[in-house]
């Protein structure tokens, strides 16, 4: 269950018209203070984003599947955990323990800085040049906004 904190944060970007996956970034963020304190690990720190988009949509942030480069197995969880926003039946017992155990034996280090920039650089490689353009430009007229008012 998501700390209600984080609720409050995604409640109030999903107020202020911010998109999806901005409202989704607070349980991203979440989960890489999970596991830089200690509570479990991760293998990788795509691993660790995608248990917080996977606490997003189950916690009712209207994310859309992977697109179409994804697997077919990533995108039926990712519709399974969208069906379950709002419903509360608890998980079983011994698969949820299951799962911690794995997680808490898995390393800390996936969710280091130099793991995460690692991780982001390689995402925006796979984007077009023209889109991580466009991202920039549009940061830039963020910053001049910022700074002049």
């Amino acid at each position: 269950m998501p700390e209600k904190k984080t609720m409050a944060e995604a409640r109030t970007a999903k107020r202020q018209g911010k998109s999806p996956s901005t409202q989704a970034g607070a349980f991203v963020h979440e989960e890489i203070e999970h596991i830089r304190e200690g509570k479990h690990g991760a293998r990788s720190a795509k691993q660790a984003i995608a248990i917080g988009l996977s606490k997003a949509r189950r916690a009712g942030v209207k994310l859309p599947p992977p697109p179409k480069s994804a697997s077919e197995r990533t995108k039926r969880g990712a519709k399974r955990d969208s069906a379950r926003a709002g419903k509360t039946t608890r998980p079983s017992a011994s698969r949820s323990r299951a799962a911690k155990k794995a997680l808490a034996d898995a390393p800390r280090a996936s969710a280091s800085t130099a793991a995460l920039s690692r991780q982001a650089t390689a995402a925006a490689k796979r984007r077009p040049a023209k889109a991580r353009k466009a991202a920039a430009t549009k940061a830039a007229r963020t910053r001049a906004r910022r700074e002049h008012s």
